[in-house]
């Protein structure tokens, strides 16, 4: 039991992996949508290129989105409207008005008794008429947007189709009223009247928006979404037949009906199994690629949890997109994934994994080849263009760019398809335009990383860099002089990394920051000690030696008191490597020639382990040692140099690092050329 728990621990990373593997894969599988895919790769405009085609069995031809979005808008513009006549509204007006007009001409004395049997009977004509037909309010007419469409007029249980100029409306009605009244003489009595009417007169016709919807959706229900039939056995498309109208329309509506009753249904299972295979085979040689040439990347189980997070918030997107709104696919800016991918890491496995995350997409798109290659052309366009994200004007530049190459494939495959430029599509440059403002979200995403994942981009370090931040103005005040000798290893160190091809930005800030250990004890190291004195030379040698050792110890944990990110303080660690503090080493073995021991004077390490940390060794000992030389010729320089770099290889201090000999006598020759710059000799002036 006790074998079996130290096996677990011993190799917990590759327990890590596997488990991570799995939840991958098992997390895409679950979003991708459980249709099987069509065997046959087809496009609109281009030939049939396999043998001819016959149809499996019996099916319908579907009409396309376009057709039935046509029908829709047809019904809809066509539909009736319908109206109700409420026939309560003209007795209950009709009752209101006899009661106050038979009280206005009871005692009216100008009037005989004929005369207002006269007025009464215009009264209830002038009513009755405007009933019968009917009184349409302002409320209900303003549904009716042509005068010349026909409306339904629903009395009860009956319908009747009707022009709305026979019902009366505000704009007819006191026309009408006073053409009846014309034949009263008595003026009094006719306006009396006129405003009697219009005072009481009530619409009893009102839209029947319910009613309206009900009879529009009925309708729309109606829709048949076919247009014909497909008898198994007949014939759908001959080799080199274009792909184009009724032939383009029946081999869709196979396909989808393939992926909506045989495949979602007796073959899920298989399906599944189908897709679990292909992904894991992709992730899988995601790992691979890891395990050879990102060696130091696989063995980061926190770097591999990035990458793999990463390529499933892209799959989730897509998936999204595709269940939900299929039709803005393109509005995902997948190019993040290489801009952030190279932003940590470098450009090759940026696009290795957008290449292997677009082939993943493939499966579940629609076009899948039109989609894959503009994803794969854009994500090249992306790892050549994005660099130096810390100028801000760079990023610009190159969205605009990858939304240009989006636009212009896109063309292209149009024209293609459509055989002019009459077809395109305004919607497709919007949502490439939108996806080019979305992509901008990628530094928004690196500053989330950097804090969640401890991961170091070229934003932070461009931050780090600045001389002015609170650790370096501390270095600064507390030791000048180190302040100082940090500063010239960083140029030279700079200048080292892009001669080589090295990340010269990582190895400046590694370089600033490398000895902030010497903080603590500063008067203890040469460059500090302003006054000539050297308060080594009252300490015994090994005690000297512990108190040049401890600045490695301690400027780790500065750099961690300060979160300064590990690859930075990997530069703390190693830039001394596991050699040795020779002065003091030398003193003690004149000392105590038979009990020195080389381990009381030996860095505790690690060695660099990579071209930066390298670098930043050989241009550290070279500089401190530089300004040891009393004559500093061109010989000198060369000689000092070439010993130093010499006995570090000797002592094995590059084994663990990915830089060849040649890349360090590259190094070495910038070294001379820049410390014979620093250390001309001057024509001396004149007194």
């Amino acid at each position: 039991m006790k074998n079996f728990i130290n096996k677990i621990f011993e190799n917990h990373s590759l327990i890590y992996k596997v488990c991570l593997y799995i939840v991958s894969v098992s997390l895409i599988v679950y979003l991708f949508p459980k249709g099987g895919q069509f065997k046959y790769e087809f496009q609109k405009g281009k030939p049939w290129q396999y043998d001819s085609f016959y149809a499996p069995f019996d099916f319908a031809i579907q009409k396309s989105d376009e057709e039935i979005k046509k029908e829709k808008t047809e019904i809809e513009n066509n539909s009736l409207l319908y109206f109700t006549k409420d026939t309560a509204v003209s007795k209950q007006v009709k009752t209101e008005f006899e009661t106050t007009f038979n009280n206005f001409l009871a005692p009216n004395t100008t009037l005989n008794i004929n005369q207002k049997n006269a007025v009464q009977s215009v009264a209830e004509h002038i009513l009755s008429k405007i009933y019968s037909k009917g009184f349409i309010g302002s409320e209900s007419q303003k549904y009716i947007k042509n005068p010349d469409q026909i409306i339904a007029l629903r009395v009860g249980t009956t319908v009747e189709n009707i022009s709305p100029t026979t019902l009366f409306n505000n704009s007819n009605l006191l026309p009408f009223i006073q053409k009846e009244t014309e034949n009263i003489k008595n003026q009094n009595i006719k306006n009396e009247l006129i405003s009697l009417l219009t005072q009481y007169l009530k619409p009893n016709i009102s839209y029947d928006q319910n009613f309206t919807k009900k009879a529009l959706d009925e309708a729309l229900q109606k829709i048949s979404y076919t247009k014909g039939l497909v008898t198994e056995g007949e014939r759908i498309i001959q080799k080199g037949d274009i792909v184009e109208g009724k032939k383009l329309a029946v081999l869709n509506s196979l396909k989808n009906e393939l992926q909506s009753q045989v495949w979602s249904k007796s073959n899920y299972n298989w399906i599944v199994l189908g897709y679990s295979i292909l992904v894991a085979l992709v992730l899988l040689m995601l790992l691979l690629f890891l395990r050879k040439y990102r060696e130091e990347i696989y063995e980061s189980n926190n770097k591999v949890l990035f990458i793999f997070f990463n390529i499933i918030l892209m799959v989730l997107l897509v998936t999204m997109t595709v269940k939900y709104e299929v039709n803005y696919i393109y509005v995902i800016p997948l190019c993040i994934l290489p801009i952030i991918l190279k932003a940590f890491f470098d450009a090759r496995l940026g696009l290795f994994t957008h290449v292997l995350t677009v082939l993943l997409l493939g499966f579940i798109v629609p076009n899948s080849f039109e989609f894959i290659f503009l994803q794969i052309i854009t994500g090249i366009v992306t790892i050549l263009t994005v660099s130096e994200l810390y100028k801000r004007a760079n990023l610009f530049i190159s969205v605009g760019q990858i939304t240009l190459i989006y636009m212009i494939s896109y063309f292209a495959f149009s024209i293609i398809q459509d055989g002019n430029a009459q077809q395109l599509d305004t919607k497709y440059f919007i949502m490439f335009a939108m996806n080019g403002a979305l992509s901008f979200l990628s530094m928004f995403l690196i500053l989330i990383y950097e804090k969640t994942f401890k991961l170091v981009s070229d934003v932070s370090l461009l931050e780090l860099s600045n001389t002015n931040s609170k650790l370096l103005r501390e270095l600064a005040e507390k030791a000048p002089g180190t302040f100082q000798h940090s500063l010239q290893v960083a140029n030279l160190a700079e200048a080292a990394a892009n001669e080589i091809g090295a990340n010269s930005m990582l190895t400046r800030v590694g370089a600033l920051y490398h000895d902030i250990g010497k903080m603590n004890n500063p008067m203890f190291f040469t460059e500090n000690q302003t006054t000539g004195f050297n308060p080594h030379s009252e300490l015994p040698p090994k005690e000297s030696a512990n108190i040049i050792i401890n600045h490695v110890l301690d400027g780790i944990e500065i750099a961690k008191k300060n979160r300064l990110p590990d690859r930075i303080i990997d530069f703390i660690r190693t830039h001394h490597g596991t050699t040795l503090v020779y002065y003091f080493y030398k003193k003690e073995e004149e000392l105590d020639p038979e009990n020195v021991s080389e381990e009381d004077f030996q860095y505790p390490g690690p060695i660099p382990f990579s071209r930066e940390t390298a670098i930043l060794m050989m241009c550290d000992s070279v500089e401190a040692a530089s300004k040891s030389l009393q004559r500093p010729t061109a010989k000198n320089i060369d000689d000092l140099i070439d010993n130093i770099i010499s006995k570090q290889m000797s002592l094995g201090q590059f084994k663990n690092a990915d830089i060849t000999f040649q890349e360090i006598d590259t190094v070495k020759k910038l070294l001379k050329k820049k410390l014979k710059n620093i250390y001309h000799l001057r024509v001396e002036y004149p007194k």
